[in-house]
């Protein structure tokens, strides 16, 4: 199925917020590991929980990209005032 051009834009805003969570996530886990090599563990942990929304987020919007893909959800053409 070959997609409108806002479908293709919306399937690329989609992916792209996902990849941004997902290095987002990655560099939270840094400053995660470095707040319990601190000492600082209730701010890691604090940090942990943050990651578990940000990967399901990304799977979220993953999943939402996937149906523009095959058209379940689909995104009018912008109307010009």
């Amino acid at each position: 199925m070959t997609l409108s051009k806002p479908n293709q834009d919306l399937k690329r805003d989609l992916q792209g917020i996902a990849s941004d969570l997902k290095w987002s996530a990655v560099e939270l886990m840094r400053i995660a590991e470095r707040l319990s090599l601190a000492g600082n563990e209730a701010d890691a942990q604090a940090v942990l929980r943050m990651l578990t929304v940000f990967h399901a987020d990304e799977n979220r919007l993953a999943g939402y990209a996937d149906e523009v893909k095959v058209g379940r959800i689909s995104r009018a053409a912008e109307q010009r005032e």
